[in-house]
């Protein structure tokens, strides 16, 4: 029996093996291609995924499942292809071999032609993270990332009338009203101060400066030498001031928070203020004064600086920045260099957007299990203990960005970081819809105590009825991802959760006034048939139907907060209720909530709810704008197939957000999502703000929602340069082409200012982010073309990059032949922008 054991693990082992050597051999090339949207005249898309056999083992007929990430429900265009297609949940689907599937030998390829259930823009939208999983031995087989081709035909890939790709020629005429500003016309201090002078006088700091600073500046002081002494390699001297007159002075003021005074002449740096905020902004203005080539190095042997007077003070107390880590995770190391540019910018807010459905990234001690599960994605084995794969992460649950949390200390630090640089970190825990990743952690974690044989702490924490029926389906195509609110156990969760925020803030000496509950994208259907709702109905007599259980989960979740001595904020739906008007559904403010201090962010500004913001605002809830159309920086730059980002909510050029009037937004921006210019009666019906409303603007934020984003680099370009302008409209005043009346002299200022912008980010801020903090990888603009008279013209947006450009159709690089006049056209010429840094954008050719 011995000998027949050894032979049969043998030939097992062999089997295995052979198995092992045949799956190594498998490569699929998968290429995807749309071809046509409003196929069939219906809002859906036409696309084909072409898979190819590079590998040197055949696919098999059967045996097989083939997962992918694909941010469209679809369906086979005919029903004799050669694979089953199934959705799992969310983005996740998975294909399986049809009856007429006769495998795939290697050099074959076969075509998957598809409809999706919405348009199709750019290559977003994408499938993306396909892999292999063998039946029987459950391994896991991985291929390279989709490759796209841009579709054949334009014009039916046009989603409306009059939807263009953007071309060459339109970017050449936006560029065309861009004046070239000499530098030394231009404003040094970035975000412009309220008041600017030159005093004819300079500066000359050198590695023996000082630093003196008087009693509540010393935090202050400190970080400047910090800056100063990478620019020199060199410690710098810094002391609390006494007879000795410093090279800079850090004084106290009378001035309001976080204002200040800066003035430089060839005595030194004073910088007066009333708060270390204000000393604070001081000094980062002091560093935007410095030239931006000096942080290409850290062995400067001097710095010159211009003399300045300057004045000034926030327009808004809040300038916020939100940044998603939920579906895709950024590592500690980039919070803290973000933090960077948010405090050099005067961003005073970090908005973490630390869980959703696809992800919990903040570990909180009392529930180990919400990052021991929630913050790992890999392909689902049945034991519950990650996340299924989302947005191309993939079956492996080691890799980034689909995988990832902060320890406790992690999080300490960047509050830490933070605090010091004058940020606050508002965290937001998604409720109770979005919350897919905590759900399945504390299933987890109810499957862990029942087994033990301890029931009551199973359901401590439970976040949905076991026995809960209801048919809903989320935005992001997610069916148990909305925590039930009528069990006891999920606000037990919250305030648990809630309790050991507030311990980490204490820890970290951080400031914490409010906590983000979410609240948005709550689909139809949630808590209809749960037993939680009906027992629930019965003890309460308020409760009539799952619309009257939101009240009551934000009263709940807002005494909660009371409590502890922090305000509740959240998305818009927070302060709004649905109702039926003239047959349809509306969002009307909701009173329940106002008059207590609940702040929200308002992103929903499209088709209809064009003035949301400002009704919220005049309903008493204090509003943080947040526009998907103007301020949603996961939004591509334009319409073009190869740009990332998304689209859904518009496009987000550059001058979008520099252009938003917050007190009267519709004043200039009067084109819906599609570019479509917005109706009379839109205009003239929407709600105006009033004296009261005004007051209720707290500010504004930038969002940046990561499901496009998989490294460091994908977070930067859709970041950078689009923050600047943000940082612009939050700090500094109201500029004068948005007070003036006159359409005519408000737009040719509008044209100046712009200009202006433009030229600080190309000839000093840009040039600045190429090494500060690291250097970041900001986008560079695509070159504008103009064919006419058998020349080809280029321009850039920003004036200060240079353009180059080659005759052979091969791509320029930093050698190529630089543009400076009109060229010969012909089919191959290829044009490029370069940065000071020889960073390039992408490439652009003349159109026949």
């Amino acid at each position: 029996m011995k000998f027949l054991y050894i032979v049969l693990i043998s030939v097992l082992s062999s089997a295995a093996f052979a198995q092992q050597q045949k799956n190594s051999n498998l490569d699929l090339a998968i290429t995807w291609q749309p071809l046509e949207n409003n196929y069939l005249k219906d809002e859906q898309g036409l696309s084909k995924l072409t898979i190819k056999n590079v590998g040197k083992a055949t696919l098999p007929k059967t045996g097989w499942k083939l997962f992918f990430n694909f941010i469209r429900m679809i369906t086979p265009k005919t029903s004799n292809q050669s694979f089953e297609v199934a959705h799992l949940n969310g983005d996740l689907s998975c294909f399986t071999p049809a009856k007429n599937f006769e495998g795939l030998k290697p050099g074959e390829s076969l075509t998957y032609e598809m409809l999706s259930n919405s348009w199709m823009v750019n290559t977003s939208d994408a499938p993306q993270g396909f892999y292999l999983v063998w039946d029987k031995t459950k391994e896991i087989v991985t291929f390279k990332a989709v490759a796209f081709v841009a579709p054949p035909d334009q014009k039916k890939f046009f989603r409306v009338g009059g939807d263009v790709e953007t071309t060459p020629e339109m970017i050449y005429s936006a560029n065309q009203n861009i004046a070239d500003v000499s530098e030394s016309k231009l404003t040094k201090v970035f975000p412009t101060p309220v008041g600017y002078t030159e005093n004819g006088k300079t500066l000359t700091l050198t590695p023996n400066l000082s630093i003196g600073y008087e009693a509540g500046f010393e935090n202050e002081a400190n970080l400047l030498a910090q800056e100063l002494g990478k620019l020199f390699d060199k410690k710098i001297n810094v002391n609390k001031l006494s007879n000795v007159e410093p090279t800079i002075s850090l004084l106290k003021s009378e001035a309001a928070h976080e204002a200040y005074t800066l003035n430089i002449s060839e005595k030194g740096v004073v910088i007066k203020a009333g708060s270390s905020a204000g000393a604070f902004y001081g000094i980062q203005s002091l560093k935007t004064l410095i030239d931006p080539a000096a942080f290409a190095s850290n062995k400067n042997k001097s710095l010159v600086l211009t003399g300045v007077d300057v004045t000034d003070a926030p327009r808004f107390g809040y300038r916020g920045f939100m940044l998603d880590v939920a579906r895709n995770f950024q590592p500690k190391a980039q919070i803290l260099k973000l933090l960077d540019v948010f405090a050099l910018y005067k961003i005073n807010t970090l908005h973490f957007h630390l869980n959703d459905d696809e992800g919990w990234r903040l570990e909180i001690p009392t529930l180990p299990k919400l990052t021991n599960v929630g913050a790992k994605r890999a392909n689902l084995n049945g034991s519950g203990n990650t996340l299924q794969p989302a947005y191309g992460s993939g079956p492996y649950t080691d890799r980034l960005p689909g995988s990832g949390c902060y320890s406790k200390e992690d999080f300490k630090e960047i509050l830490r970081y933070a605090t010091a640089r004058h940020i606050r970190v508002i965290p937001e825990i998604e409720t109770p819809g979005h919350a897919r990743a905590a759900i399945k952690s504390m299933d987890k974690r109810y499957q862990t105590f029942l087994a033990k044989g301890d029931k009551a702490a199973a359901e401590k924490y439970l976040l949905r009825h076991l026995e809960d029926k209801s048919v809903y389906r989320s935005v992001q195509k997610w069916n148990d991802n909305v925590m039930d609110v009528a069990m006891p156990s999920v606000y037990s969760f919250l305030e648990t959760v809630t309790d050991d925020i507030i311990a980490m803030y204490k820890e970290a000496g951080a400031p914490l006034e409010t906590i983000h509950f979410g609240g948005d994208e709550v689909p139809k259907g949630v808590w209809e048939q749960s037993p939680a709702f009906n027992a629930l109905k019965q003890s309460d007599s308020n409760i009539k139907t799952t619309t009257d259980l939101w009240d009551y989960y934000f009263g709940k979740v807002s005494t909660m907060l009371k409590k502890k001595g922090l305000y509740l904020s959240g998305w818009e739906e927070v302060g709004l209720t649905k109702a039926i008007e003239n047959g349809k559904s509306k969002w009307l403010v909701n009173d329940k909530f106002a008059n207590q201090n609940v702040h929200v962010n308002v992103w929903n500004n499209l088709l209809g709810n064009e003035d949301l913001a400002y009704r919220l605002a005049n309903g008493n809830y204090k509003v943080i704008i947040s526009f998907v159309s103007t301020f949603y920086f996961d939004m591509a730059y334009f319409k073009k197939f190869e740009e990332p980002g998304f689209y859904w909510g518009g496009f987000t050029e550059l001058d979008k957000p520099f252009s938003f009037i917050p007190y009267d937004y519709l004043k200039n921006q009067q084109k819906n999502y599609l570019g479509r210019q917005l109706s009379e009666k839109v205009l003239n019906e929407a709600e105006k703000l009033t004296a009261n409303g005004r007051n209720n603007i707290v500010g504004l934020q930038g969002q940046l929602w990561s499901e496009t984003i998989k490294n460091t680099d994908n977070l930067e370009y859709l970041l950078l340069p689009r923050l600047l302008a943000l940082a612009e409209r939050a700090w500094s005043k109201s500029p004068d082409w948005a007070e003036e009346s006159n359409e005519t002299k408000a737009k040719q200022l509008y044209g100046n200012s712009l200009s202006n912008f433009y030229n600080i980010l190309g000839k000093r801020e840009l040039k600045r982010l190429n090494y500060y903090a690291g250097g970041f990888n900001y986008r560079i603009p695509t070159p504008g073309l103009k064919v006419e008279n058998g020349k080809v013209s280029a321009n850039v947006q920003l004036p200060g990059f240079t353009i180059k450009y080659t005759t052979d159709g091969s791509i320029p690089t930093s050698k190529s032949l630089l543009y400076t006049q009109p060229v010969s056209a012909n089919d191959q010429l290829v044009f490029r922008t370069f940065d000071h840094k020889a960073n390039a954008s992408s490439t652009s050719k003349p159109i026949k």
